[in-house]
């Protein structure tokens, strides 16, 4: 029987031989999957935190921004993230299609004007930040935001493409309703919101709110800079509660004008890479620039959204500056991102590198906790000495020390925002 049954095994093996071979259907990878490849391999090289990712199979994974999720180390990582080639394109240039507006619900739950850019087809038609929004498009906005409903929002505003038309019911500072309607339009965002002058008892002061670090910023700064120079300021208060971030070399440059004659006596910030890639570790030094400032002191205003690039702004002056920080603790990161591009279709933003000032101080994933606790108050416009981290930052310079009112965290408003518009996501980069 043993036989038998091996003799026939011969057979079975000689039957299957005889068969015409079928060569097995080979299906091409789609760019997503080509691009999720991609990104696995980038990970395993760039990633600051390689060693402690979760192990997968990235053949598991439909995209990069599935495998993204799946390969963070979730215990320190808020930040990495992907953007298409177009949108990165877009964000890094500042272009924007739309009402260049932001908009958030007030301690009243009145909807308010929080962000509105110069170029802003309602900024030429008088709409500042601190006016309140009623109704958009005959709908009462301040349901919709109680609610979070970003989906009614979206479908309210509708899409970024030129020339949509949408109709306000705007509460002017002076009380009166005014109607306008505005068509979105293609424009680019200034950074510089704000460039102006406080004289007080304690000598002129410098006042600029600045929204992110881009490239186009450069020149912007150039000109604000120039401007406090021939006035000749004595402190800078700078008000950077909305910058998630941006390019490391319009920060270097922007930490070159603030710190002045001090620059030449110490780096400004350490990069370091993981184990794999130390040799790209690298110290930045201050730029020489036009108009350096000579100041005795640097107040910065904060939120949970000044993080990265604004808040090694705050860390990589302190060893040379008196820095004080008012409003709320910031976002809390001290790492940085290289910008990996795949083809024409994605940019790759994993984490890839910490920063360290000239006294070797960083590692604030707590944030970096305010001298003064202060809400941020979108009732007032920026220079309206009645805005509450601006009139607590005035305060303090004509004191030197902060007023006796004091907020808990519970007081601080946290409300609902929608922009039009996306940001640098809390992003410190350099292009790779």
């Amino acid at each position: 029987m043993k036989k038998l049954i091996f003799l026939l095994s011969l057979v079975a093996l000689g039957v299957v031989s005889c068969k015409k071979d079928v060569p097995p259907v080979v299906v091409a990878p789609t760019v997503d999957q080509e691009a999720r490849d991609y990104l696995y391999t980038q990970m395993n090289q760039y990633y600051l935190w390689y060693s402690l990712m979760p192990v997968v199979v990235k053949e598991e994974y439909k995209d990069p921004y599935e495998l993204l999720e799946a390969m963070r180390y979730k215990t320190l990582d808020r930040w990495s993230f992907i953007q298409t080639t177009e949108e990165y394109q877009a964000q890094s240039t500042g272009s924007f299609v739309g009402h260049g507006i932001s908009m958030g619900l007030d301690n009243t739950n009145q909807v308010r004007i929080v962000q509105i850019y110069k170029n802003s087809p309602l900024y030429s038609k008088g709409v500042r930040r601190g006016w309140i929004v009623k109704k958009l498009n005959n709908t009462a906005l301040a349901p919709v935001f109680i609610a979070k409903d970003g989906e009614a929002y979206n479908t309210l505003i509708g899409p970024s493409t030129a020339d949509i038309t949408n109709t306000f019911l705007f509460q002017t500072p002076a009380g009166k309703d005014s109607t306008i309607s505005s068509q979105k339009s293609a424009f680019i965002l200034n950074t510089v919101i704000t460039a102006d002058t406080l004289h007080l008892k304690s000598g002129i002061t410098g006042h600029l709110v600045f929204d992110q670090f881009i490239t186009p910023s450069n020149q912007e700064l150039k000109d604000a800079f120039t401007f406090f120079s021939q006035n000749n300021v004595k402190n800078l208060i700078v008000d950077l509660r909305y910058n998630g971030g941006g390019d490391l070399s319009v920060l270097t440059n922007m930490a070159s004008y603030v710190a002045g004659s001090a620059k030449f006596s110490t780096p400004f910030l350490k990069l370091t890479f993981n184990d794999k890639n130390s040799k790209y570790n690298v110290t930045y030094n201050y730029n020489t620039i036009s108009a350096p400032l000579s100041i005795t002191k640097l107040i910065v205003l904060t939120t949970r959204g000044t993080a990265s690039a604004s808040e090694d702004f705050i860390n990589g002056l302190k060893p040379v500056l008196d820095v004080k920080t008012i409003g709320d603790t910031t976002n809390g990161k001290p790492v940085g991102m290289i910008g990996i591009p795949y083809e024409t279709e994605y940019m790759f933003w994993p984490i890839s590198f910490t920063l360290l000032n000239s006294a070797n101080q960083g590692e604030f994933y707590n944030g970096i906790v305010p001298m003064k606790l202060v809400g941020d108050d979108y009732t007032h416009d920026w220079n309206d000495r009645n805005e509450a981290m601006l009139k607590e930052a005035i305060y303090y310079l004509e004191h030197g020390t902060v007023s006796a009112k004091s907020l808990s965290v519970g007081q601080v408003k946290q409300g609902i925002k929608f922009d039009e518009f996306q940001k640098n996501n809390n992003a410190y980069i350099i292009n790779k």
